[in-house]
């Protein structure tokens, strides 16, 4: 028995005065929350184990004794095949269906999770954590695309996207406070049996409360794309990830220029291919390019900010590890409050541009309290980071209902893809550019006495410290604090310019904006729950 097929737009309808999709469509029941409900699961999983490693790398290297380079691999691998896969896994979805890939994608998760859980070698952890990657790439668009299928009335879709903000950005802190718990009570590997549960929860709900949805008529898959796009992205990721903690080095501006040369010929390949894998017209919405670009602005804040806050709070500060995990929570209640107030001014009328613009604004007042911040300046930080996880999420959840509200139903998925590369772009050139400039006025600040290494990094000038006795080491340890805090400053008079320019762009570009179809689709896309 077939049933009745799940309402859902073809195309955006024309915009209202806020910038909000025109007419609403069916509203959503509780079928559609709850459906929503299990979708988070699985969005709170993947953004966890970003972080989930960070206080099991100990308990992994003295057990599966891993070299220095198989250690940054098990860290990093996950982070970087998800990145590199976004967009070919959201094209995918367009075309064979989104909860088709969802739930693939969820039992790759699973069976990848039991299998790091029980890794006996550094290989085979690596290995785990690369298909992981690979299932959270097939996981996140298809969240994001979905709640465009579930979501029909443009106000409920607005709280949905501000659901999925949220739970993104939360499950980011919440991981290395999983992992310090589970680590501290079990073994190393609990960390990634936690993941089991959720993945089998989809998998059992998913087919009976998630429509099916896809693009009925996506041409050919085009596998030349494939490598060009990760080719595109992992070199300029990898390279600009490395730039803050080890300098400008050779190797990783060749890295980025050979990313960016690959880059040319992905878009080339865009441009010229009979069936593209990431469509130009996408970007011919008057909605969509400036709401990738505005949310690469909010994530390259996001991540900049964190890039100073947490080395505040453990180095600084002299938190262990649990503690400023723990303490790297209270910012983020602020998040869960920002995003539904965002939408339900975008609802009673005020023009999305002034409250994308407001949410630029706070952010800076978040950036502007770091520069006055000192080296016991403790709730002051906490207290700018949840001003800025909340300015920064106000802006990423109305660039994501702009940017789904524009694009046609059948292309969610890409389009999804695209915002979320662009954010892993942005996050990445955030921690780069402002890690930069910190790193700079560190070196400056350190007294011409401290050895090369402490003057490098605030880490190996506090490891320094320790060793001299009595005042030596204490006047270095105060230095390298002094100079951090003088880095951090800095870091964040830049990100408060940036964010202030980046709230008049906003202003300007989106003030009279009206999302608008790009590209019909020449039929109605394919729902169906069986």
């Amino acid at each position: 028995m077939t049933n009745p097929p799940h309402p859902s737009a073809d195309s955006a309808p024309p915009a209202g005065p806020s910038g909000l999709s025109g007419p609403s469509g069916p509203r959503a029941g509780r079928r559609e929350w709850t459906a929503l409900g299990v979708l988070m699961l699985p969005l709170l999983l993947v953004s966890m184990d970003v972080s989930v490693l960070y206080f099991a790398i100990p308990q992994i290297s003295a057990d599966l004794e891993p070299s220095g380079t198989q250690q940054l691999w098990i860290f990093d691998m996950y982070a970087f095949v998800l990145a590199g896969l976004l967009m070919t896994m959201g094209s995918i979805g367009d075309r064979v269906g989104r909860r088709k890939l969802l739930l693939v994608g969820a039992a790759a998760f699973g069976a990848a999770s039991l299998v790091a859980a029980y890794a006996n070698s550094p290989e085979t952890l690596i290995a785990a954590r690369a298909v992981l990657g690979i299932g959270g790439a097939t996981l996140m668009p298809s969240t994001l695309a979905m709640i465009r299928t579930l979501f029909t009335d443009p106000g409920q879709r607005a709280k949905a996207i501000g659901m999925w903000s949220a739970v993104m950005t939360g499950g980011v802190a919440l991981g290395s406070v999983m992992s310090g718990v589970l680590v501290e009570h079990f073994w190393w590997g609990s960390v990634f049996l936690v993941n089991l549960p959720a993945m089998a929860l989809l998998l059992l709900l998913g087919p009976f409360l998630l429509p099916e949805s896809r693009n009925p008529a996506p041409g050919r898959f085009d596998l030349l794309s494939v490598p060009l796009s990760m080719a595109a992205v992992l070199p300029v990721i990898y390279g600009i990830k490395e730039i803050p903690s080890q300098g400008w080095n050779v190797r990783y501006v060749v890295s980025v220029t050979v990313g960016l040369l690959f880059a040319a010929l992905f878009v080339h390949r865009q441009r010229t291919a009979a069936s593209p894998m990431l469509p130009p017209t996408l970007f011919r919405g008057r909605g969509f390019s400036p709401a990738v670009a505005l949310n690469l602005l909010s994530s390259f804040a996001m991540m900049g900010s964190a890039y100073f806050t947490t080395q505040y709070l453990q180095s600084v500060l002299g938190k262990s590890s649990m503690e400023a995990a723990l303490w790297a929570l209270l910012p983020t209640v602020l998040v869960g409050v920002a995003a539904p107030v965002a939408a339900r001014l975008v609802q009673r009328g005020v023009n999305r541009a002034y409250v994308v613009a407001g949410g630029f604004v706070f952010a800076a007042c978040g950036y502007g309290m770091l520069t006055v911040a000192g080296t016991d300046s403790m709730w002051l930080v906490l207290a700018a980071a949840g001003v800025i996880a909340a300015g920064i999420v106000t802006v990423m959840s109305q660039m994501m209902d702009l940017a789904l509200g524009t694009v046609p139903a059948p292309r969610a998925g890409t389009a999804s893809s695209v915002l979320e590369t662009g954010a892993e772009f942005g996050g990445a050139l955030g921690m780069a550019l402002l890690g930069s400039i910190g790193t700079a006025v560190y070196r400056h600040e350190m007294p011409a006495s401290a050895s090369g290494g402490a003057r490098e990094t605030l880490g190996a000038a506090l490891a320094e410290a320790r060793l001299p006795p009595g005042r030596a080491g204490e006047s270095l340890a105060s230095a390298a604090r002094d100079a951090f805090t003088s880095g951090m400053q800095a870091a964040a008079v830049a990100g408060t310019l940036l964010l202030l320019a980046a709230s008049a762009l906003a202003a300007t570009t989106l003030r009279e904006l009206c999302p608008q179809n790009p590209d019909p689709a020449p039929a109605a896309p394919t729902h169906s729950r069986h």
